[in-house]
């Protein structure tokens, strides 16, 4: 397997579609990553060479992608910063809620969790 930016990458995949497990890299971002590395996009990871993999890594880091851990942290911290302001998608993330003004009556399961039933009906 080759390793870029801390990720292992499936060998047995061409190199745009091997590039999208890490984080932060799309498909068309590959296929820009594999043009600037001068990379063959049909040929798979374990055919490979050394070079080529140090390219595609030198490609990442000079096209500055915010890629794998810095992306998540900045993810991260722009959420605390709208939980801390107060505002609305705030108060959104705080509860668990979806965000985006989707509906909340029936579906959100993905966000609110297993269904819970309120009180104790009749006795």
């Amino acid at each position: 397997m080759a390793r870029i930016v801390g990720v292992d990458i499936p060998r047995n995949k061409k190199v745009p579609y091997s590039l999208r497990y890490i984080h932060g890299i799309g498909l068309t971002t590959a296929q820009k990553l594999c043009v600037e590395a001068k990379v063959d996009p049909n040929t798979r990871v374990q055919d490979l060479k050394e070079e080529q993999v140090v390219a595609l890594r030198d490609a990442i880091s000079d096209l500055g992608f915010m890629v794998e851990g810095e992306l998540r942290s900045q993810t991260a911290m722009n959420i605390k910063r709208l939980k801390d302001v107060g505002t609305y998608r705030g108060l959104r993330h705080r509860r668990g809620l979806p965000v985006n003004g989707q509906r909340t009556k029936t579906n959100a399961r993905t966000r609110k969790g297993k269904k819970r039933t309120i009180g104790l009906g009749k006795k």
